[in-house]
């Protein structure tokens, strides 16, 4: 209990007694570190792990169904996605510092740029739909999320798919870019096959607005 209290003087400087927030001895706090560092420090898998389930069982409180759990965590993934998508850009070289202009831009720089800076790898696949009624519909996959790793799911929510958290903020990245759409994750592996190698392998449906894809058709005529 002393180490604590003799810590809190050293961090909180001279005055001891002083209300309110407390600031490093050399004035510099968070705020003041460069956006545009070019090595990110890692989390490790069990801060991780801990944190993320922690933030399921408050998205849990005083939910009754699989669908809402899964938006509630949609909904805390959405605003990241929003504002990772200037960092992302900010760390760009100058040359290269523009937002995606068209919808395959947009899901390479998901799959690549976002997947990379999150996980530190691309995500497995990117396809479009093969049904010719749906051209709004395009798919990002992930083989083994790393949000569904540490998370044991009860029986009677074996639908569950946590990486609705991660369909946010994909979303959220969507949005912020100007190309509106509703994103979802389905758990696609047969995780009842031994013999199955991604038992965890999860689909991003990605459903772009209409608007986008009157924009995308004007784009492609001119």
């Amino acid at each position: 209990m002393s180490s604590l209290q003799h810590s809190g003087k050293a961090a909180g400087g001279s005055g001891a007694d002083q209300s309110g927030l407390r600031y490093p001895s050399n004035g510099k706090t968070i705020y003041h570190r460069p956006l545009n560092r070019t090595k990110t420090g890692e989390l490790s898998g069990s801060a991780f792990a801990y944190l993320f389930a922690e933030m399921v069982g408050y998205a849990r409180k005083g939910i009754q169904s699989i669908q809402d759990l899964e938006k509630s965590l949609n909904t805390q993934g959405h605003p990241i996605g929003v504002k990772l998508l200037d960092l992302l850009l900010h760390r760009e070289p100058p040359r290269s510092q523009t937002r995606p202009l068209n919808i395959i831009t947009l899901l390479h720089f998901i799959k690549q740029n976002v997947w990379q800076h999150l996980f530190g790898r691309q995500a497995d696949g990117l396809e479009k739909s093969s049904d010719a009624t749906k051209p709004d519909e395009y798919m990002i996959i992930d083989n083994e999320p790393l949000v569904n790793r540490y998370i044991s799911v009860p029986k009677d929510m074996s639908q569950l798919n946590c990486a609705a958290f991660v369909a946010g903020i994909i979303e959220g990245v969507c949005d912020g870019a100007a190309f509106p759409a509703k994103v979802t994750a389905h758990s696609v592996g047969k995780q009842e096959d031994p013999a199955e190698m991604w038992p965890g392998r999860t689909v991003f449906l990605v459903k772009f607005a209409p608007e986008v894809m009157e924009r995308e058709s004007f784009l492609g005529k001119s």
